[in-house]
């Protein structure tokens, strides 16, 4: 009888050994955790802790409300699960794990044919002071996050830092804020939320819904420490700037991956941090597989190697792993970094790269930024769906895809396609052509993905010249900086009446039908910026003027719809 052992039952381990039993009913599978909890959806903790998933048996639990534990995986998988215990070192002449037994402080040796390491990830904890102060806390694993709602439930706390601007950091906010009622404040070291996850104009429009639900925030702003009372309970928040009052501390800065088993026993380890596999998942030893968060993988788009700590690559790397283990060729060949979240009302979905990285890459890349109705807009309740898409000038490849909207479905079909595309190195043209179902309660006739690769086809093939929306608010609050420029709202009148208002002769009317009876009227001698609610009457009248010579002129890249989720105090609320 062949013994497959696991070392890992969060979610790659359970995975491949669940997978792997349906494949070689016969097999010995035993699964190692060191931790009492096992095969939960780590991704789930926010919302536990906010109260969307009423306990923590939920998050352990099968879609028949069966929990996932020692009793379950041996009565209906056949799997031998042994929790509470730490795989201590690997005997690769052997083949041999040194285990100890956590409760009992006993070992004993395992042997197997196959090794599967499935060791997770571990938090990143920045190097400051008062990091063992009661009442901070990491949310990496279910344990943490039963204990932290414990704390919220047995104290006293009313403010609250989150240390990490990033998704966990977010998502952990909104808990904080709407569930416990505590003041709640992110600090991110890095200038924007989300970093290296979306563009400026998109974390704007995040901010903003944070901020209006009563979600502190500060950017490039750095932790150097936490302070405590007498009682040794956390009290403040020491940064660079400034200091935090707070009872409670979350540290939300990232994981790396947890390699040190692997790299124990000789297995080879990026410098970087995750086990080196193949595309089988098979690591420098034929008889061992990786899977799960502790692994390097492949970004798709860049080709080079990254981490990408999903629990969702988690389970599709398991039974990969199980596939493999069982003689049935698999592969898993990386990535494109395909993610998205809730925060309060509405939703960011983001795969591929960013612009910054995208050009750090080496490509010659460019952005485009579009807002689409997410249905026909003659159905009731149809919502804005922000676009925003990165691409290579040169190859027209289309690099990221990046989205804003409601809650709802509309970011995520978007970001779900455009991951598709990407694995394939597709161009701007597929998105273009690319087939979407369609019924207008659902979408466009010509869908919001296909609208913004029509947008980046314009302005690559040199159709369509913008100002970007960053430098068009740099812009807006210091107009002398740029003083040849004049914005031309080709709205109706009563639409732009109160920035005409406001700004004066820097806000010059001219409605879309007039256009071409008035032109002459505009000056030559100034950059006139366009602007509209959607674009699209920019983008023709900017066509339109370049026919007729008045080639000095810039579209409103994203248009003022755009600017609207951003809160820009100047704008008014009329289409």
């Amino acid at each position: 009888m062949e013994k497959f052992v696991i070392i890992g039952g969060v979610a790659a381990g359970p995975k491949t050994a669940c997978h792997l039993k349906r494949l070689k009913p016969e097999a010995q599978v035993t699964v190692i955790d060191q931790d009492s909890l096992i095969s939960y959806g780590g991704c789930g903790i926010p919302y536990f802790i906010s109260g969307d998933v009423a306990d923590a048996d939920a998050l352990r639990s099968t879609s028949f409300d069966v929990v996932r534990d020692e009793a379950f995986f041996s009565g209906a998988k056949g799997v031998d699960v042994k929790a509470s215990t730490r795989a201590i070192s690997i005997d690769r002449q052997l083949k041999t794990v040194q285990l100890e037994n956590l409760l009992t402080n006993t070992t004993e040796s395992i042997s197997y044919d196959k090794l599967v390491l499935a060791t997770g990830s571990k938090p990143t904890i920045p190097p400051i002071y008062g990091t063992d102060l009661k009442g901070v806390f990491t949310v990496s694993s279910l344990k943490s996050a039963i204990a932290l709602q414990q704390y919220l439930k047995e104290g006293d706390a009313e403010k609250a830092v989150i240390i990490g601007g990033g998704a966990i950091g977010i998502e952990m906010a909104e808990g904080l804020e709407d569930m416990w009622g505590l003041e709640t404040t992110i600090v991110e070291f890095m200038p924007q939320l989300l970093p290296s996850f979306i563009e400026k104009p998109i974390e704007r429009m995040l901010s903003y819904h944070l901020q209006q639900n009563n979600i502190r925030i500060h950017t490039a702003e750095s932790v150097s420490g936490l302070e405590g009372d007498e009682n040794g309970i956390v009290a403040r928040v020491v940064t660079n700037k400034q200091v935090l009052d707070a009872q409670l501390i979350i540290i939300a800065t990232g994981v790396r991956p947890r390699d040190e088993l692997a790299r124990d026993a000789g297995l080879l380890v990026s410098p970087r941090g995750g086990i080196i596999v193949n595309n089988r998942l098979q690591t420098s030893d034929p008889n061992i597989y990786a899977a799960g968060d502790c692994i390097e993988t492949t970004h798709l788009v860049t080709g080079k190697k990254t981490f990408a700590p999903l629990g969702s690559l988690s389970n599709r790397q398991g039974r990969v792993v199980a596939d493999n283990l069982a003689g049935n060729f698999s592969h898993f060949d990386g990535v494109v970094g395909s993610f998205i979240m809730k925060a309060f009302d509405v939703c960011v979905g983001t795969t591929g790269l960013t612009l910054a990285t995208a050009k750090a890459e080496g490509f010659d890349a460019d952005m485009c930024i579009t807002v689409q109705s997410d249905r026909a807009h003659f159905i009731p309740g149809h919502k804005d769906i922000v676009l925003a898409m990165i691409f290579d000038r040169k190859s027209r490849r289309v690099l990221g895809l990046q989205g804003f909207s409601a809650m709802g479905n509309s970011v995520l079909a978007r970001i779900n396609a455009a991951a598709a595309l990407l694995s394939q190195r597709a161009v701007i043209e597929d998105f273009s052509v690319l087939e979407m179902a369609y019924a207008p309660p659902f979408s466009t006739a010509l869908d919001a993905l296909n609208v913004v690769a029509n947008v980046a086809e314009n302005k690559v093939s040199g159709r369509f010249r913008s100002l970007p929306l960053e430098d068009f608010i740099t812009w807006m609050e210091a107009p002398a900086s740029h003083p040849e420029r004049l914005v031309v709202d080709v709205r109706s009148v009563f639409d732009s009446r109160h920035e005409v208002e406001r700004f004066g002769d820097l806000w010059l009317p001219l409605p879309y039908p007039e256009v071409r009876a008035r032109y002459q009227e505009l000056p030559r001698d100034r950059e006139l910026i366009l602007v509209c609610g959607a674009g699209t009457r920019s983008y023709e009248v900017q066509v339109f003027l370049d026919s007729v010579g008045y080639t000095r002129n810039l579209v409103l890249g994203g248009s003022l719809m755009a600017l609207r989720p951003m809160g820009i105090e100047w704008l008014s609320n009329d289409d």
